[in-house]
């Protein structure tokens, strides 16, 4: 039996070539590659200021770190998300405060976060969960409102847009995440954009051990990190950004075949809003509460399907229930439920049209 992953980066032939050419030339450090895709990804998006850095995690940290957001502060985050979105504000010390989602997008409920500002509020990560672009047009009025920085943590959502723009550019940052299950990949890999010069190039010096050159010199101006991106790594994004266009538009078609074929009574299918432009990184299907949403995994796996849940409910796993002690059902039900009963379905290029539709004839047959 074929088996189906929930997962398979679309790696060809001319994207392993550009790899082998920097293999080659022996410069394989942060270095030309790594600042053609910066203006590359940075062209794409709309936004000049794009940072390449090691990962889609430290992107935000290092977002947090340039603002001087630390201990005593608060930033408020979803409450369903991958963990790396609360992760980056316990890792500089300050306090995630949890919102929930709307149903319907998993995004964060902005109608919540007002009540979610204190005196310690310094930032708002909203989440473009899954590659739909959240309400962030509300979510940076309330920011300035109360005069707040925004990063999007747009890791799904390269190439997602609210009205015409696209996600990483309305905020103060913009998170992109280069994980194999993106629509581009280097394996591990991260883009920061950044809508001030200045903090811009904070970052640059702080993702590399805090060297600033001066006088041809190299002068250590800051306790920075090693978050450089190899020239390899980058070559082989580069490579597939310039198809990009055309993979976002492919899913799109096999997103609304699934949305015309599944046809289950207890399987809710995601919303798109109006005005919003979904990149589809993940297929993400609720399960009605009387199924077994892990047992379903489990049987869809013995049909050739590779399934998982979607993401977590955050405040609900250990770490955090240990430190917080929140109660999950009462503060965050629909996170809780996303969590419990969400089912992420294979959806990226190198899925055929055929394989949509097995996949959902054998969830219309539950």
């Amino acid at each position: 039996m074929k088996f189906i992953p929930l997962a398979s980066p679309d790696i060809r032939p001319e994207d392993i070539q550009e790899v082998v050419s920097v293999l080659e030339s022996g410069m394989l450090v942060q270095g030309a590659r790594v600042a053609d895709l910066e203006k590359n990804c940075g062209e794409f998006i709309g936004n000049e200021n794009m940072v390449a850095v090691s990962n889609g995690t430290a992107t935000m940290h290092l977002a947090l770190v340039a603002l001087g957001i630390g201990p005593g502060d608060e930033v408020i985050v979803p409450a369903f998300s991958y963990i790396a979105t609360a992760n980056v504000v316990e890792l500089v010390g300050a306090t995630p405060i949890f919102v929930d989602i709307d149903l319907p997008t998993f995004n964060i409920d902005t109608s919540k976060i007002e009540r979610a500002i204190t005196p310690r509020t310094k930032a708002i990560i909203p989440v473009h969960e899954f590659g739909l672009a959240c309400d962030i047009e509300t979510v940076i009025k309330l920011a300035r409102k109360h005069n707040l920085f925004v990063i999007e943590d747009a890791a799904c959502a390269l190439g997602a847009s609210q009205n015409g723009q696209k996600t990483g550019t309305f905020g103060d940052f913009g998170s992109f995440s280069l994980h194999p299950r993106k629509a581009i990949s280097s394996g591990e890999g991260g883009l920061l954009a950044c809508a001030n010069p200045a903090l811009a190039k904070r970052i640059q010096i702080l993702r590399n051990h805090g060297v600033e050159m001066k006088n041809g010199k190299m002068e250590f101006v800051e306790a920075g990190f090693n978050y450089r991106m190899t020239d390899f790594q980058a070559a082989l994004v580069d490579s597939q950004l310039k198809r990009l266009s055309k993979t976002l538009r492919y899913k799109d078609e096999l997103a609304q075949q699934y949305q015309t074929e599944i046809n289950h009574p207890k399987i809710i299918l995601p919303v798109v809003p109006e005005g919003m432009i979904h990149t589809w990184q993940t297929f993400h299907v609720l399960v009605d509460a009387s199924i077994n949403r892990d047992q379903l995994i489990q049987h869809l796996r013995e049909k050739g399907i590779g399934t998982n849940y979607g993401a977590q409910c955050i405040p609900e796993q250990e770490y955090y229930q240990n430190k917080y002690h929140l109660d999950c059902k009462t503060n965050y039900p629909n996170a809780l439920f996303a969590y419990e009963q969400g089912l992420a379905l294979p959806l990226y290029e190198k899925l055929t049209k055929k394989d949509i539709s097995y996949i959902a004839h054998e969830i219309n047959k539950l």
